[in-house]
């Protein structure tokens, strides 16, 4: 068998553990597993740890992160998709992917994925969701660090619309 630093990628092995729970929170752990259509305890547990490491990781501006951007707005409010590409455009080297979606009558939708230090996406999704015209708005960030990998390696950039 190989020595795990000798394995091409981190995710080629795992480790087994035993962990010791009380009945009563192996209980409400079973039923979040079953909750959220986990296929086992060890996946729902891994998904707890990642979670946990990317909360401390949202504690340090200078950490990599990802983040989406939600907005909807009517496109006949004047100068609304002037203003949005513009603050795209302002973010630029952080925007990875772009889309535009036509919702009934004058709606429409704009998803915007993000990548760069926790800060600098912070202030690109406030930056995007805050352009004047904008009905509602949204971003969730993410912590990459969390499962061990960072946000340096990437296929280049690509913008999708759809109408």
């Amino acid at each position: 068998m190989q020595a795990p630093e000798d394995r091409k990628h981190k995710g080629d092995y795992v480790v087994r553990l035993g962990i010791s729970l009380e009945p009563d929170l192996l209980t409400l752990l079973d039923r979040w597993v079953r909750q959220r259509n986990s296929p086992s305890r060890s996946d729902a547990i891994r998904f707890l740890v990642r979670k946990e490491l990317a909360d401390i990781d949202s504690l340090d501006p200078d950490a990599d992160a990802i983040g989406t951007v939600m907005v909807l707005y009517r496109h006949t409010t004047p100068n609304v998709l002037r203003r949005l590409t513009a603050a795209q455009h302002h973010w630029g080297r952080h925007v990875r992917f772009a889309n535009h979606v036509h919702l009934d009558g004058e709606e429409c939708l704009e998803v915007v994925v993000l990548a760069g230090k926790r800060s600098e996406v912070r202030a690109a999704a406030e930056d995007i969701r805050g352009v004047k015209g904008v009905l509602q708005g949204d971003y969730l960030i993410g912590a990459p660090g969390a499962t061990g990998e960072a946000i340096g390696h990437h296929h280049g950039r690509r913008s999708v619309n759809s109408g």
